[in-house]
């Protein structure tokens, strides 16, 4: 087991009055859990977040290199004339 280090955290009165609570009710032993599991759910999402953001650069870069961009007036204007192709083949 790792080292334990004993941390002093000051919460609202809520959130004592809910950790407590969890711990009466017998959902967890102690206090000193829920904190923990609050901690580790924290720390998966920061992971989630930074490798989502890191993904998000990738596939930025990877727009970049890919070529010189089309001006979004050219993209509507020309999917427009694809919308009015296909409704006219329709009627």
């Amino acid at each position: 087991m790792s080292k334990l280090e004993r941390i002093t955290v000051t919460l609202s009165s809520d959130l004592a009055t809910a950790l407590r609570d969890r711990v009466a009710d017998g959902e967890y032993a102690t206090a000193s859990e829920i904190v923990r599991e609050a901690l580790r759910e924290w720390t998966r999402r920061r992971d989630q977040e930074r490798h989502d953001l890191n993904a998000l650069r990738d596939l930025i870069r990877e727009g970049d290199e890919s070529g010189p961009g089309i001006p979004a007036e050219e993209v509507f204007a020309e999917l427009r004339q694809l919308i009015a192709e296909r409704r006219a083949r329709q009627a």
